[in-house]
């Protein structure tokens, strides 16, 4: 659904007549060679839809980039990359058969982020699998599940995380909160499930080290997907005396969150994983300026020229303001995929594998953004986090607003790779022992995908 507007010639776009010629040439390509097929096995109907389409948009476009250059280049020719849709209908259960039916097809790579329950699930069935069936391996990149254990005691060979996990975000958060020296009462509210139990138990112990003046006046968990009003937790807040929130709620448990704090005139502040998209903007309007606060890898208005030309060439492959979700990790992810591959010159789970871990990702893709390295030693993406407030578009630093609200995000915070590295805990046998011992199987000897 590429839409018709004719595309500046930008580092990440085309000419109208370019684009046309790349096109035809992938048509061309995936006449001639398989597509190396991704399975998305995400949430895209359900609660969370919007959340699992707005990862689907990012993806399929930065699919379209690396299809545009020739796709994956390999000893035996190119290879074009293709999305495949796998809807979990946001449910472990599902997405545990959803990844069932990509192996079966012969799928040798998964994707999913959006809830670390899931992607624990994920991991411990890819494992058995793997081991069972070395012939139909696969891999599990994985864009936004942050709890931390995943790559720590749950660490695997065959997982990778590209974003962040949830201890590097709040140690960037408190950070700025601990400068904040207004704010002496906190809420803490968080999803029932092992990431929001995990941001609220860690909040809280962080904040407990940095500003022990603190007052932590409440602490919450609510059920996942599943509460339409939020208006009794917001009057909770309200009522406690927090001046701020601190919160790794996502989706639409966010949205509906603020969009209460609004209603019962809440005038706190929100420290946020995810407030900078997905109708928070919109929903809090003016009396969100200065007051939400969001931790990523980037964000619209980081700044530079190969950051802005990436947002205008996205808002011109979508220009529906509803349509606005860009993040750098989930192109950096796709990038190094395909780069991994063609270091490996194979698409062999385990030639990849062993390609991607430890390898170092320049951004020169991206305009030189994204930058930084998949850590060995536990699979664990290192790179810089912007926080960011939310602040009236069109002043000083904020150029672009958030899906067309009126409203941005300016930096008040940047740490770089090596300053958001954590220490971690993970065991993970190297891949080659693996294969020898547990799974007879030698590197790069299965059927390509």
């Amino acid at each position: 659904m590429h839409n018709s507007k004719s595309m500046k010639n930008t580092p990440f776009s085309l000419s109208s007549l370019a684009l046309s010629g790349a096109l035809a040439l992938g048509a061309s390509a995936a006449q001639a060679a398989d597509p190396i097929r991704l399975g998305l096995i995400e949430g895209l109907s359900g609660p969370f839809a919007n959340a699992g389409e707005a990862v689907a948009r990012n993806l399929n476009w930065a699919i379209e980039r690396v299809n545009a250059r020739g796709g994956v280049k390999l000893p035996a020719g190119n290879r074009p990359l293709e999305l495949v849709r796998l809807d979990s209908k946001g449910n472990t259960e599902e997405a545990l058969t959803m990844l069932k039916s990509a192996v079966d097809q012969q799928i040798g790579v998964v994707l999913q982020g959006n809830s670390s329950a899931t992607a624990a699930a994920l991991i411990d069935a890819l494992n058995k699998h793997n081991d069972r069936e070395p012939q139909r391996r696969a891999l599990f990149l994985n864009y936004s599940a942050v709890e931390p254990s995943l790559t720590n005691e749950k660490c695997s060979p065959w997982h990778f995380r590209f974003d962040a996990h949830a201890d590097m975000r709040l140690a960037a958060l408190t950070d700025v909160l601990q400068q904040d020296t207004a704010v002496k009462r906190v809420y803490l509210i968080g999803q029932d499930y092992s990431f929001g139990q995990h941001v609220v138990r860690q909040g809280r112990a962080m904040i407990a080290a940095k500003r022990p003046d603190i007052q932590v006046v409440g602490e919450e968990l609510h059920p996942v997907g599943r509460v339409k009003d939020f208006l009794p937790y917001a009057t909770k807040i309200k009522a406690s005396g927090a001046q701020a929130v601190v919160t790794g709620n996502w989706g639409n448990d966010l949205t509906l969150l603020v969009k209460a704090a609004r209603d019962v005139g809440f005038e706190g502040k929100f420290y946020t994983f995810y407030g900078n998209a997905l109708g928070v903007p919109g929903a809090l309007g003016d009396a969100g300026v200065g007051r939400v606060v969001a931790v990523a890898e980037w964000h619209p208005n980081a700044g530079g020229k190969a950051s802005d030309a990436l947002v205008t060439s996205f808002h011109q492959r979508f220009p529906k303001p509803e349509d606005d979700y860009l993040h750098v990790r989930m192109q950096a992810m796709v990038e190094m995929l395909a780069q991994a591959m063609e270091r490996a010159h194979a698409t062999d789970a385990a030639a990849v594998a062993k390609a991607l871990s430890g390898a170092r990702f320049d951004g020169k893709a991206l305009g030189g953004l994204g930058a930084g390295q998949m850590r060995a030693g536990d699979h664990q993406f290192l790179q810089p986090l912007y926080v960011s407030t939310m602040q009236k578009a069109g002043t000083e630093g904020v150029r672009f607003d958030v899906e067309g609200s009126g409203f941005g995000f300016r930096t008040v915070r940047y740490l770089t790779a090596e300053q958001t590295a954590q220490p971690h805990s993970c065991k993970m046998t190297p891949l080659a022992t693996r294969s020898a011992i547990e799974t007879g199987f030698v590197v790069g000897a299965g059927t390509a995908f």
